[in-house]
């Protein structure tokens, strides 16, 4: 039976996430999930499409969220003490507009310069609320659904694929999942459609369709093209347009999920 092999969540949208143990699921998703996102002076948020550099950025979320701290080469690391409340200041998320609370000139100058432009960091405010629609269930700063999940046998056949053409595969981590699954058949998770798991139920919301944050080397921060897209492209089309790998869902009951947890399917 298919079991979790690893949990992650990312404190920073597009910056490094963290491998945990276990993640506490809230109806948003892991907490601490992507509650925090660089802007720009105008409040449009950046991701490693438009700032590959984010990737280098090594955030932790201490003292139970009190305080984040954040790393990257070559800079001294800064420990921002979090606030939660504050004005509201307006930010957008691809079609989304709502609100952040500025985290500070501190975090601000530093983010400015690892990433190389201006930017400010801004934090979900107490009262978010954000959905794309019913379907995809409530979000912090993500995308469009609390969580991502990828197998290992699925990034093993993709890799077998990317070596077959003589590239050098790809790790995990340029997928940027929460759950990473185990013990499962390759592209099992395609037709996971109901998941129990530890105190969880999650749900299928759609394939994750595939841009070119996959192809930004998570160490350098640097694109790196242009694998795994162009060997997706060769089998992995969806009918809508763009390549699938993984899956996305939404929380029908939060609880703890923990590493070597057992996953109850239904199709």
């Amino acid at each position: 039976m298919a079991t979790v092999s690893e949990l992650l969540y990312y404190p920073v949208k597009g910056c490094a996430g963290l491998s945990v143990p276990s993640l506490s699921i809230t109806p948003k998703g892991p907490v601490h999930d992507r509650t925090f996102m660089f802007v720009t002076p105008d409040g449009t948020f950046r991701s490693q499409r438009s700032t590959p550099r984010l990737a280098v950025v090594r955030p932790a979320v201490v003292h139970d969220g009190a305080k984040l701290t954040l790393a990257a080469p070559g800079h001294p690391d800064v420990a921002v003490a979090v606030r939660l409340a504050g004005e509201h200041v307006p930010v957008t998320v691809h079609a989304w507009s709502g609100w952040g609370v500025d985290q500070g000139d501190d975090a601000a100058e530093w983010g400015s310069a690892v990433l190389g432009e201006p930017v400010r960091l801004m934090r979900v405010p107490p009262d978010h609320e954000r959905q794309v629609d019913a379907k995809h269930g409530t979000i912090t700063y993500t995308d469009s659904t609390a969580l991502h999940l990828t197998s290992l046998s699925s990034v093993d056949d993709l890799n077998t694929r990317i070596l077959e053409r003589g590239a050098e595969p790809v790790p995990m981590a340029r997928f940027r999942p929460n759950i990473v699954v185990a013990d499962s058949p390759e592209y099992a998770e395609d037709d996971f459609r109901e998941i129990r798991v530890g105190g969880t139920e999650l749900r299928w919301v759609k394939p994750d369709v595939r841009c070119q944050v996959t192809m930004v080397d998570q160490d350098a921060g640097k694109p790196a093209g242009p694998e795994p897209i162009r060997t997706l492209a060769s089998y992995r089309r969806e009918p809508e347009g763009g390549v699938s790998f993984g899956i996305k869902l939404a929380v029908r009951t939060p609880g703890t999920i923990t590493v070597g947890d057992t996953l109850s399917i239904t199709g």
